[in-house]
């Protein structure tokens, strides 16, 4: 069992403030917009006096925590590890409850073959689905931890990665597949639907080779890359069921191929849209991913999307190019203060609100009149933001520290202490904050997960 061990002097009453509840994916909900619950039970009055325990772990979370309310009178947090083990841990204790680690682990452990997955909760709260290193998506029992089946959706998970956290509705997971650092090939980009059921595989789309409808032998695509390794991986659009995904580097014909593009695709995983940059082939050459990060959505049926080139585009889903196969088209394109790369989830606060974190720093825009408007921005580097309760959260991966932000003004209230990190990202809800740390491509086998608890 890990070592809880409580970093505060004097006692406290753990977990008693309940407002918010479940946390059940990356992103909050299926449309990943990184903007949690109301009321969270901190605000600006308490967050300053938030105490920490860290849990230890064995293994390092590259991703961020789920939550579940009052499963059989616990509230519990899922993680999954960079090597594949999924863990519930108790909130108010730090106790890890159980422990599932697969078959295959001895095979990968202390390897760069790695995950940067967050695991997604099932809607009646029962089970889990995490992934691991050996390409398996796996439905874990919430109760004990027992895997109900266990599916592959890579032929060769040594060079397809799961990177992208998982997402379900309908009764439908959706996983997706991009390449590991370095991008060796051969891989292909693919989104996959599974039966929640029995983890049946449904259906496949292939970013690469897209005329495939199977999971595909890498080596018998004659293309590869365009990776999708987003932090959102599959975003889902509210009311269609329609699916956004954006690629990577990789080759681009407008027929078959789909190397960094932004594709919406319907519930059957057709492809209806694409938005590519007429600089397609620039990117693809430079290294500069336009698939770093996944679209985000804003009201009345717009979306950003970001990239490694420092460029913010404004899209409208309903035109994307104006044809399939078409490039261009975008309604707008800023330039990121700064400059950098943008590997992490925007967060998108009513509708209309846009904050980001990258290496240079946070930002905040705002669609004002179908623009994007900058509305504030700093020189503290995050990861991915989150928006609950009223208030900002950003990690900060270079130095350490979950800062606290008011989200209008971009005033810093308070920077919670916490290593160093990668791609993780707080969760906020039930008068706890969930925060990991540490950098999977360490290949260490320990980690840390920080609990910040409200009195």
């Amino acid at each position: 069992m890990t070592v809880a061990s409580l970093l505060a002097v004097g006692a406290f009453a753990i977990g008693s403030v309940h407002q918010g509840g479940d946390w059940t994916r990356f992103g909050y909900d299926a449309a990943r917009h990184n903007s949690g619950p109301a009321s969270t039970g901190i605000s600006a009055a308490n967050v300053g006096s938030l105490r920490r325990r860290t849990v230890d772990l064995d293994g390092t979370v590259d991703s961020s925590p789920i939550y579940l309310r009052g499963v059989a009178g616990r509230d519990l947090y899922v993680v999954t590890t960079a090597y594949g083990r999924t863990e519930a841990i108790e909130a108010d204790s730090g106790e890890v409850l159980w422990r599932y680690t697969p078959p295959t682990y001895p095979s990968f452990v202390g390897s760069a073959q790695i995950t940067n997955a967050s695991p997604v909760a099932d809607p009646s709260r029962r089970f889990v689905y995490a992934g691991a290193p050996d390409g398996r998506i796996t439905k874990l029992a919430v109760a004990d931890g027992k895997p109900q089946w266990s599916t592959s959706i890579t032929r060769d998970p040594t060079h397809e990665k799961l990177s992208s956290s998982l997402n379900v509705t309908g009764g439908v997971i959706y996983a997706t597949t991009g390449g590991y650092y370095g991008d060796a090939p051969p891989y292909q980009g693919h989104v996959v639907q599974l039966s929640a059921a029995d983890g049946r595989i449904l259906r496949v789309w292939n970013s690469l080779c897209s005329n495939r409808t199977t999971i595909i032998e890498p080596h018998t695509c004659g293309s590869s890359d365009s990776a999708i390794w987003a932090r959102s991986g599959a975003v889902i659009v509210p009311g269609t069921g329609q699916i956004l995904v954006a690629t990577g580097n990789g080759p681009w014909n407008g027929r078959t191929d789909w190397g960094d593009s932004v594709l919406l695709l319907s519930p059957s995983l057709r492809l209806l849209r694409n938005w590519t940059p007429t600089n397609q082939k620039a990117l693809e050459s430079s290294d500069a991913d336009l698939g770093s990060t996944a679209p985000a959505l804003l009201t009345g049926g717009l979306a950003v999307q970001g990239g490694k080139d420092g460029k913010l585009r404004l899209l409208r889903l309903s035109l994307l190019s104006g044809r399939l196969g078409a490039t261009g088209g975008e309604l707008q394109t800023v330039a990121l203060p700064g400059g950098s790369d943008l590997f992490s989830a925007p967060a998108v606060w009513r509708g209309t609100w846009v904050f980001l974190a990258n290496g240079s720093g946070t930002q905040a825009w705002r669609l004002v009149a179908g623009r994007l408007q900058p509305a504030w921005h700093n020189a503290t580097p995050g990861t991915s933001p989150v928006l609950a309760g009223g208030l900002l959260y950003v990690y900060d991966l270079t130095h350490g520290g979950l800062v606290v932000y008011r989200p209008v003004t971009g005033r810093r209230l308070v920077s919670l202490p916490s290593g160093p990190g990668h791609w993780q990202s707080p969760i906020v809800t039930d008068g706890r904050i969930a925060q990991a740390e540490g950098n999977a491509n360490d290949h260490r086998q320990t980690g840390v997960l920080n609990i910040y608890t409200a009195t």
